[in-house]
């Protein structure tokens, strides 16, 4: 199959990553210098995004007002780094709205760039790849864990790749307010929430200690934040031992009230929600059976720049994961890739005229590589089931975004358009999507018979909503299934209020 293009990335490139976490917002800036980077500004405020969650999926004005400030900023910083060098990431708190493109269309508007919406787990392989690139070489495997604002990772890895990734729905924030809303603290109250903490682990934590580590990292303000504390009360240097965090929890509950909490080495900012990060922390700790942790100054930010990196060499993860999606569903590869060829030729002579860029190339290159995983299910309705895994499986380097994206094309192959799947994305990417569908249509149509002689397409002229589709008329008449229909995917277009037109050369 032909490999979707990549940007090349020049030596002395800028890269950009945003992370809007559910407690702070992070900007690093690199440069990129002979396959490696050299971070050259990080900016990083406390949003306290998931303070303004409602419990019914909605989002406060002030923590709205929050978010889209601080973007405003970052955005002024990125006003220089082109589209593509720059992904901002948006995690856990913008994945529990209930409408996210309420927050996303005025958040992309003030930043000046897409933001990306990642799964739990997609989330875990961007932390494994900025710790372990932040840490030495290893071939042994590595537990990272990592405490974030509404979510905690905790990833088994070797080398650069991550072996089992899990994401848990709870965090510094989310579990301050789970188990000490009232702002009350107390030893008893500790241990009953450590337990019910502990056993939300019990999940993965067989699987886990069956693989096994040599070495045990953590990222994320409030390991660090605990890191600290245990410095600056000097039973801790460098790493967090068992022992170290057992001396500052006992610190921590000799205050009867969060508000009261005065640790030596802990920052204003991160007092009112240390106590739920500490006792997710604490519960690792005893259920993996923890002695000691090592901290990363690396995390989610650091990982979306390598993952630039590796795109803009040719080396994207998510074409290892198309792959092997193809591979479990038993994919005909061949005709997948007949129809992958076909669609990207007449992408290329409509791109200009239909506004569209190298991320929607890629992306239909990527569904046409798929558009048959509904097989696998039944051949009735192959297109809905086809579209349902894809956007619901757990796809590695793919935002959400990215696979509703590639969904809505499958989705769209055959049959009506269904308007539905292509209006579920923001403005600019429905419109890029509902003209890739048209081309993977199509493509599909013509392939339909699964011969393996190319299809004499000699032009494709496109409008806003119309096309122009230039066939040999010799091969029309020696083709009446495919003259019937197009003739059918004409009558499906005109129903949405567009035209094709087949010219016989």
């Amino acid at each position: 199959m032909t490999a979707p293009e990549f940007l090349p990335l020049p030596d002395g490139e800028l890269l950009a990553a945003v992370d809007l976490g559910s407690n702070s917002f992070h900007m690093v800036v690199a440069r990129a210098v002979l396959g490696q980077l050299r971070i050259v500004d990080r900016i990083k405020e406390h949003v306290r995004l998931a303070e303004g969650l409602d419990g019914k999926g909605g989002l406060s004005k002030e923590a709205l007002i929050r978010a889209h400030d601080c973007l405003e900023r970052f955005g002024q910083r990125l006003a220089a780094i082109p589209r593509g060098r720059v992904r901002a990431i948006a995690t856990n708190t913008v994945r529990q709205l209930r409408q996210p493109q309420n927050f996303l269309m005025p958040a992309e508007a003030a930043l000046g760039h897409d933001i990306e919406v990642v799964s739990g787990r997609e989330e875990a392989r961007l932390i494994y790849l900025g710790v372990a690139h932040g840490s030495p070489p290893r071939s042994e495997h590595r537990l990272v864990i990592d405490i974030g604002g509404g979510s905690t990772e905790f990833i088994v890895g070797a080398g650069f790749e991550a072996i089992e990734r899990e994401s848990l729905q709870m965090g510094c924030i989310a579990t301050t307010r789970r188990f000490f809303a009232d702002g009350k603290l107390s030893a008893k109250r500790w241990k009953e929430a450590r337990t019910e903490i502990t056993a939300e682990f019990q999940q993965f934590a067989s699987t886990y200690r069956n693989l096994g580590w040599q070495e045990v990292l953590g990222s994320s303000g409030t390991i660090k934040a605990v890191a600290d504390v245990a410095s600056a009360m000097k039973v801790g240097r460098g790493a967090i031992t068992d022992s170290a965090l057992a001396a500052v929890r006992d610190r921590l509950l000799g205050f009867d009230r969060i508000q009261d909490i005065k640790l030596p080495g802990l920052s204003a900012d991160r007092r009112p929600v240390i106590a739920g990060g500490l006792l997710i922390l604490d519960a690792a700790f005893a259920e993996l059976d923890l002695k000691r942790m090592i901290v990363s100054d690396y995390a989610l930010r650091e990982g979306v720049l390598y993952d630039i990196l590796g795109r803009g060499t040719g080396q994207d993860p998510r074409d290892g994961s198309v792959r092997a999606l193809a591979e479990r569903y038993d994919v005909d590869r061949d005709h997948a890739g007949r129809i992958e060829a076909t669609a990207l030729a007449l992408f290329d002579q409509v791109a200009e005229e239909w506004k569209l860029n190298g991320d929607d190339r890629r992306l239909l290159a990527w569904a046409a590589r798929v558009h048959e995983i509904g097989l696998a299910v039944a051949h009735s309705q192959y297109h809905q089931h086809g579209a349902y895994l894809f956007e619901h499986s757990d796809i590695a380097g793919f935002s959400r975004t990215e696979q509703q994206f590639i969904a809505a094309l499958v989705r769209n192959q055959r049959r009506g358009l269904h308007m539905a799947s292509i209006g579920a994305l923001t403005d600019r990417l429905a419109v890029a999507a509902l003209h890739c569908a048209k081309l993977l249509r199509l493509s599909v149509l013509l392939h339909r018979s699964h011969d393996t002689l190319d299809i004499p397409v000699q032009k494709l002229e496109a409008s806003d909503g119309e096309m122009r589709l230039h066939l040999p008329k010799e091969w029309l008449a020696a083709h009446p299934l495919t003259q019937a229909d197009l003739d059918t995917e004409i009558d499906y277009l005109r129903a949405q209020g567009h035209k094709l037109e087949v010219v016989e050369a």
